[in-house]
């Protein structure tokens, strides 16, 4: 007699209802036996660098001096304001106004996010003051937005003077009367400069006063 072999007619079997040349997987399943799922395509918007380091952490903030110079220069351009209070305007009917200190008269409060801004301002005589002043608040807001991606909050605008244009150059030095007559002032100047310290922290006083928590974020 022949021998037996285990399970033989289970073996022959499944050869015979095993899968065919031409044959497709079933419905349902995505992994027939012997094939592999192709790698997921790479997602471009995940990008590591050219040497797929980790970015680089930092923080990047601004002094007020740099806030109150961009204010300063912004501001040169706006019709009927003369001056903020300190003078830094140049080129007024070819005559220097204190053009070494930009930031006079700018007093700001600098955040990670925000900024809040006041101003002393001298305008022209005859001038619709508060168009002047909506004025300054959107060059200001423009500017410093533009240039530093902070959220201008707060524009306060205090206005200290009005003059008539041949008033104001009138009051203004030549670059040689500003030399020749420096010496003779420098005891003026000092005077002038300890009351206009005096002024400014009789303004700072009151603003610590008015402001008891930081404006700007």
């Amino acid at each position: 007699p022949d021998p037996v072999v285990p399970n033989a007619e289970k073996a022959v079997a499944g050869q015979q209802n095993g899968p065919k040349p031409g044959d497709h997987p079933a419905p349902g399943n995505p992994n027939p036996a012997g094939h592999h799922p192709a790698p997921p395509k790479p997602d471009h918007n995940d990008f590591e660098g050219p040497t797929g380091d980790a970015p680089v952490h930092g923080s990047l903030t601004y002094d007020d001096k740099v806030i109150q110079k961009i204010i300063g220069i912004a501001l040169e351009h706006v019709d009927g304001l003369l001056t903020v209070d300190g003078g830094f305007f140049s080129n007024i009917a070819e005559k220097l106004v204190n053009t070494d200190n930009v930031t006079a008269g700018i007093n700001t409060e600098v955040g990670k996010k925000q900024v809040a801004v006041d101003l002393d301002i001298v305008v022209e005589y005859d001038r619709n003051i508060p168009e002047i002043a909506d004025q300054v608040k959107e060059v200001i807001q423009k500017e410093v937005t533009t240039m530093t991606q902070l959220e201008v909050i707060e524009v306060n605008i205090n206005v200290v003077d009005v003059k008539t244009i041949a008033e104001y150059e009138e009051e203004q030095e030549t670059v040689q009367d500003k030399v020749s007559s420096a010496a003779s002032k420098t005891g003026d100047f000092a005077s002038r400069q300890t009351n206009k310290a005096k002024h400014a922290a009789s303004r700072a006083s009151d603003r610590i006063e008015e402001y008891n928590e930081p404006r700007v974020k």
